[in-house]
């Protein structure tokens, strides 16, 4: 999956980590950064989401849909598809962009609007990522966790480097009957949830 990443997906991977970087050394305002994971993060979700049992797949905050690519990869190991959900329009368009550079408009379906408005529409989710604005992670993970099929996962970014503000979730997930949890080590943090 890793080793032969199709040139145009691996073109915009770059194109993508150069702008993050600018970004966050330009003095570029927090919302209009791109704020993205780093690679090893993205590989780790594509591997779990390969892993994943049968299912819906969703991604709770596109952004530029650099972690999207990643999930893409696991999409076509999988024969699957995913949707992902962007609040932001300005980022949703450069979403968009980045779906149809990479050519994974077949694998990818994305959602301008809030996830919490559609939530209702969701059932059998056997993979979500979660990286969103940390202030809605808790209200996030109370909508998927009832919606998760048994084995599915819930993994959400930033567990470590935002985990003063996450607290509150965290300590629900990690303590959560519904769910085995743990924090991964892995760049920003992982909090990675398996349905009990």
């Amino acid at each position: 999956m890793f080793l032969d990443i199709p040139a145009p997906i691996l073109l915009r991977m770059r194109e993508l980590e150069q702008r993050d970087a600018l970004d966050r050394n330009d003095g570029t305002p927090r919302l209009d950064r791109l704020r993205q994971i780093p690679p090893d993060t993205g590989k780790f979700i594509a591997l779990l989401a390969a892993s994943a049992p049968e299912g819906d797949w969703i991604e709770i905050g596109t952004s530029a849909a650099y972690s999207t690519l990643w999930l893409a990869l696991a999409c076509r190991e999988r024969n699957h598809t995913i949707t992902t959900f962007e609040i932001m329009a300005s980022k949703s368009a450069i979403a968009t962009e980045t779906i149809a550079a990479a050519g994974v408009g077949d694998v990818v379906r994305r959602v301008e609007g809030d996830f919490l408005d559609y939530v209702g529409d969701l059932d059998d989710v056997s993979f979500c990522f979660l990286d969103a604005e940390k202030e809605i992670y808790l209200s996030c993970y109370e909508a998927v966790v009832p919606k998760l099929v048994a084995g599915g996962l819930l993994v959400a970014d930033n567990a470590i480097d935002h985990q003063a503000t996450l607290q509150p979730m965290l300590d629900v997930a990690l303590f959560d009957p519904r769910v085995d949890a743990l924090i991964v080590p892995i760049g920003k943090g992982e909090l990675v949830c398996r349905k009990r």
